[in-house]
């Protein structure tokens, strides 16, 4: 499994913890040790001091609240505990995770799930202005605005040298 090297708690325990989850959601666990790796890391005390998104997915937290904890109790889980709820999250988007690139959308922007390339990100109640603003790692054309190619491109760019076929989509 990618990144496992850099596991330095509870290596095993959390390794297997990855493998039944996915197996679960029918998903390859590269692919969510890849997602883990661009949101936190793999560190699951991680926490974004703007937001209060907290963890191995980074959870919201409205989110954390959501699914019957916070982010102080997520921070002081182990890697292994915190997968109970990175399961209970994704398990709603179960079925329309096809790809990296779908289980990516789940837990950064759901409502990207299958789009168009070109669909910007955005909600009724967010801009996409301040989307692009709060991820301007993902404006990759400084247009103020973020689409599913964007962010595409962008966490495609992160796959080790080698794995690329790992993370293709299936046709």
């Amino acid at each position: 499994m990618i990144f496992e090297d850099l596991i330095t708690e509870n290596k095993d325990a959390f390794l297997q913890k990855v493998t039944d989850v996915c197996s679960d959601l029918g998903i390859d666990p590269n692919w969510l040790m890849l997602c883990m790796w661009i949101e936190s890391r793999l560190n699951s005390r991680a926490r974004n001091s703007s937001s209060g998104a907290t963890g191995l997915i980074q959870f919201m937290p409205v989110t954390a609240l959501s699914l019957g904890t916070t982010t102080e109790e997520l921070a002081a889980m182990s890697n292994v505990d915190q997968m109970d709820y990175v399961y209970k999250y994704l398990e709603s988007y179960q079925w329309k995770m096809t790809s990296f690139v779908d289980v990516y959308f789940a837990i950064f922007f759901p409502r990207a799930i299958g789009k168009d390339p070109s669909y910007v990100l955005q909600t009724s109640s967010i801009a996409a202005s301040t989307i692009a603003r709060q991820n301007s790692g993902y404006d990759l054309n400084s247009d103020g605005q973020v689409t599913v190619a964007e962010v595409e491109a962008k966490i495609l760019s992160f796959v080790p040298a080698g794995q690329e076929d790992l993370f293709k989509k299936k046709t």
